[in-house]
């Protein structure tokens, strides 16, 4: 799955994530002359989609084949910022809390048209408390939103008014700067309430899958590849130039890259580090920053990892630059706090990462005193523990890294499972793991994006941890639009949370794929997403 910002953050941000995009050679102009056939291109992100109902997924591939077949009432441009989209005006009051938004007039894939209505009933399902939608609390900004999520509230009660077919109305909480940048989340994305009626499981075919963006579905062949064409039907058409896009689902990163080389693929993501170094060196690496975070989950509920001691240890006997260097290998950045660079503090010009600064050292000796002092002395009685990781990519490398680290300093055992994707989210989801490999990339430009995720009981928690106090601080964010206060609260919590230790950070992402040269206008923003909206081939 976007910014509470003053004048000069905002110029600010504007300016360095233009240098991002097309600095790396991800998002350029087209240019020359485009002839008026057919033009292709294929990607490869190497997952099967657990599902494309946008108020339900919860993956990144999801949500990149999603922003290139739906579109929402904002819609988020090269510089990150949100734009309209299916709204043609978007009118605030005076105190933040109204959005009155006006539509204009569009249709479905299937030529259905597009309402209000279909608006509202989509975000009611995304926070129907029987959906269990992991995304669910990026609408508690939504008055009474969360109360309904919570079985507390009726549906009428939500702050979602439609006031014609063309006019939606949205009362919030309490002002929520980057609001407009939700609207442009997956999430916020609209459905069409006629399809859904008439096909309870329309989003896992091809022939009952509608959409509205600037592509429609025509097949899905499930594991093997994903085909969109062109939707006539989209308000902006005119400045779609693509009439093919493949997105195929090869697991195997070398296979992918075979694919690649051998000119069978236009594009792909799914890269090994082995890979990514060949690629670095000869050239052909596409590589930006990330606004995200690679890090394992922690099953707070098991003995002994219900203790923070051994929570703490496992964190800091680990070497993040040796793992940065020598096994992710993608130019990535040593974590030792969870929000990443590149947001915005409330001083004007001042990013949250660097106010925050670390706040862990990795030491070996400590690391061994916090697990003697939680009774495990020299690994002596520690019962063994399991990493697991998903099988997509390679993310068993770092997974046997990190069992050499904690044996070696540590005198601890711990086995490796791999899962396929949709069992290994399952398993997070049900807390059937110890230790989980995890990322996490950010849905908008505030530290909000990366705190929320961890409040109690939290649909993207998943680590049995709670904390009062930082649920406060949390709640404290959502009730003011004071920038300063609303940073420093997040900076507060931020500290809970690495002290607490329910995840141990590892290094902060970097894009890496590769594209060959002839594809011009993919924008790749700081989230991960990629956008085909604009591509030409040449």
């Amino acid at each position: 799955m976007k910014r509470n910002r003053g004048l000069t953050a905002v110029i600010a941000i504007t300016l360095i994530l233009g240098l991002v995009v097309t600095g790396c050679g991800f998002a350029t102009n087209p240019s020359g002359t485009l002839a008026a056939k057919e033009m292709k291109m294929s990607f490869n992100f190497g997952i099967e989609p657990k599902t494309l109902d946008p108020q339900i997924s919860d993956g990144v591939p999801e949500a990149i084949i999603e922003l290139n077949m739906f579109e929402g009432l904002m819609r988020l441009d090269k510089d990150n910022l949100p734009q309209l989209a299916i709204a043609s005006s978007v009118d605030v009051s005076v105190d933040g809390l109204v959005y009155t938004i006006k539509m204009k007039d569009t249709k479905f894939s299937n030529g259905d048209p597009l309402t209000a209505a279909d608006f509202k009933a989509s975000w009611l399902h995304a926070l129907d408390p029987a959906a269990a939608s992991t995304f669910s609390y990026q609408m508690f900004y939504i008055k009474n939103g969360e109360t309904y999520n919570g079985n507390k509230a009726k549906a009428e009660d939500v702050g979602i008014k439609v006031v014609d077919p063309k006019t939606l109305e949205v009362t919030l909480e309490a002002p929520c700067p980057f609001f407009k940048s939700l609207l442009a989340a997956p999430i916020y994305f609209p459905v069409d309430q006629k399809n859904v009626q008439a096909n309870k499981n329309w989003n896992t075919e091809a022939a009952t899958f509608v959409s509205n963006g600037p592509f429609s579905m025509k097949s899905w062949s499930h594991n093997d590849k994903i085909v969109l064409l062109k939707n006539p039907n989209y308000w902006d058409a005119a400045n779609v130039k693509l009439t093919v896009l493949d997105f195929d689902l090869v697991e195997d990163g070398k296979a992918s890259t075979t694919a690649f080389e051998a000119g069978q693929l236009d594009g792909n993501y799914n890269l090994t580090p082995e890979d990514i170094t060949r690629f670095k060196k000869d050239g052909t690496l596409k590589q930006a920053p990330q606004l995200g975070t690679y890090f394992y989950r922690i099953n707070t509920t098991k003995k002994p990892l219900n203790d923070p001691r051994v929570r703490q240890a496992l964190s800091i006997a680990l070497n993040r630059q040796d793992l940065v260097d020598n096994v992710f290998k993608g130019g990535q950045v040593p974590a030792f706090a969870f929000v990443p660079g590149g947001i915005p503090d409330a001083t004007p010009g001042k990013d949250f990462r660097t106010t925050g600064g670390n706040y862990f050292i990795e030491d070996i000796a400590k690391a061994k005193q916090l697990l003697a002092d939680a009774g495990y002395p020299d690994g002596k009685g520690f019962p063994d523990l399991t990493i697991l990781y998903n099988t997509n990519g390679s993310h068993q490398i770092p997974a046997q890294a990190i069992q050499d680290f904690w044996h070696k300093n540590l005198g601890i055992n711990v086995k490796l499972l791999g899962q396929e994707w949709k069992v290994y989210l399952q398993s997070q989801e049900s807390l059937q793991y110890d230790i989980s490999q995890a990322g996490w990339l950010g849905d908008y430009i505030d530290p909000m994006t990366f705190m929320d995720m961890f409040v109690t009981k939290g649909g993207v928690n998943q680590t049995g941890w709670s904390n009062a106090q930082y649920d406060i601080d949390i709640a404290a964010v959502k009730k003011t639009g004071d920038q300063t206060v609303r940073i420093q609260s997040m900076h507060d919590a931020e500290k809970i949370l690495m002290t607490d230790m329910p995840i141990i950070p590892i290094y902060f992402y970097v894009n890496n794929c590769v594209l060959k040269d002839n594809i011009k206008g993919v924008l790749v923003d700081p989230q991960g997403y990629y956008d085909f909206k604009s591509v030409t081939v040449q």
